[in-house]
């Protein structure tokens, strides 16, 4: 944010050394730069986020390493409803790998069990790992950083029985 200020400070001082015509037309290209430095510093900071909501798919999987870090690893099932060309009304679902690291992961492993509607934001990364048996193996996964507990109080109840 404080490049922001930095950039329309230049501009402004850039602006203020040429004549413009008069002050309304200098205002609005003001606040035209204005505006491109905002869009521009929003942009840079929206790359490679992902936002889903979603059901847990399976039970989380929690491994402590060995250097004391917690991963938690497990699935998201996120659905989207459509009408087809009958107007029948359409499911389609997709399935979201998600891990979580840290403070994260203790959250996941505290509260996050198999059916639970949950929010995430994080980024997708993909990576590649060989199997025992020589096969190079492709995999996109999403680093949650945030997670949020949807749902209400007796949806958790039911989950946890």
């Amino acid at each position: 944010m404080r490049s922001l200020y930095r950039n329309i400070s230049a501009i402004r001082a850039k602006d203020q050394k040429r004549k413009a015509p008069d002050k309304k037309s200098k205002s609005i290209f003001i606040n035209q730069v204005c505006l491109q430095a905002i869009i521009l510093n929003i942009m840079s900071t929206i790359r490679n986020k992902v936002q889903l909501i979603g059901n847990v798919g399976n039970a989380p999987e929690v491994r402590n390493l060995d250097s004391g870090k917690k991963v938690a690893s497990f699935s998201l099932a996120t659905n989207e409803f459509f009408k087809n060309s009958k107007g029948e009304k359409v499911q389609n679902t997709q399935w979201h790998n998600i891990v979580a690291w840290g403070k994260t992961a203790e959250i996941v492993e505290q509260y996050v069990g198999k059916g639970k509607e949950i929010a995430i934001e994080g980024k997708l990364t993909s990576r590649s790992y060989e199997t025992n048996e020589g096969e190079k193996r492709y995999v996109t996964e999403i680093v949650a950083n945030e997670i949020l507990l949807l749902g209400n109080a007796r949806n958790a109840e039911e989950s946890d029985s």
